[in-house]
């Protein structure tokens, strides 16, 4: 469904990610771990659009992104989401001000979405009864994880094919940590293919199909989440066993 090829992506002189390449077939939950300032949330915006990937001198090029066959690295962000990729920002950004069904219905903006706002709202809400106990107050004054409960569901408000994640345990308690992965199973157990960045390895590896290890902006490892969690590189820089 996903093929990033070889992208060379950075800041001005700064190059982020090296000829990274990932796959992301249909109806797949994929994992991308890494340390801090490794490139994943790079590796996002580039996929989303917001960042385009660049010739690197000594290099193949810039690569190529394509969704479903279709090149999508020279498409701008509102296009690629009409695509059917919706993506979860990092930090469960929300428009504080607006209710927690004002958020949601801008989830239902694009064409795809809007004929099956009703059937997705109340999809989200059988996802998190929590939303619909605060449909109408203000994001704002939601907890942490409430707010990337509604988070999850505006993208899911698109009607995706592809739901991207950027840290969706980031910030929360631990007790709420199991809930939220446990729901990001579930999402992709209805059809939905799912490419998650995640810190908390034991869940996002252990719930994958397959993974890839992120350091210093190159891809180092890939192969099934079990063998990874396996794996005595992964044990001891990220579990530190």
């Amino acid at each position: 469904m996903l093929k990033v090829e070889a992208i060379n992506v950075g800041y001005g002189a700064l190059q982020v990610l090296w000829e990274v390449s990932v796959e992301v077939g249909e109806g797949e939950l994929v994992s991308v771990i890494g340390p801090n300032g490794a490139g994943k949330t790079t590796l996002i915006k580039t996929i989303v659009g917001l960042l385009r990937p660049r010739a690197n001198h000594g290099s193949r090029g810039g690569g190529r992104i394509t969704f479903r066959g279709r090149r999508i690295d020279g498409l701008a962000p509102e296009k690629i989401v009409r695509q059917g990729i919706a993506v979860v920002p990092e930090g469960a950004r929300v428009f504080p001000e607006m209710t927690v069904l004002d958020n949601l219905k801008i989830g239902a903006a694009v064409p795809r979405a809007r004929t099956r706002q009703a059937r997705s709202l109340a999809e989200v809400f059988a996802l998190f009864p929590r939303l619909e106990e605060r449909i109408a107050q203000p994001a704002r004054t939601l907890s942490g994880g409430e707010r990337q409960m509604l988070a999850i569901g505006r993208a899911l408000m698109a009607c995706p094919d592809l739901l991207l994640l950027d840290e969706p345990s980031l910030g929360l308690q631990p007790t709420l940590v199991k809930g939220i992965m446990d729901t990001i199973r579930r999402i992709n157990e209805r059809g939905i293919t799912v490419f998650l960045i995640e810190q908390n390895i034991h869940f996002s590896l252990r719930m994958s199909h397959r993974g890839y290890v992120l350091e210093h902006g190159r891809v180092v490892l890939e192969g099934k989440g079990s063998e990874l969690l396996g794996n005595p590189h992964v044990r001891l820089s990220y579990l530190g066993v």
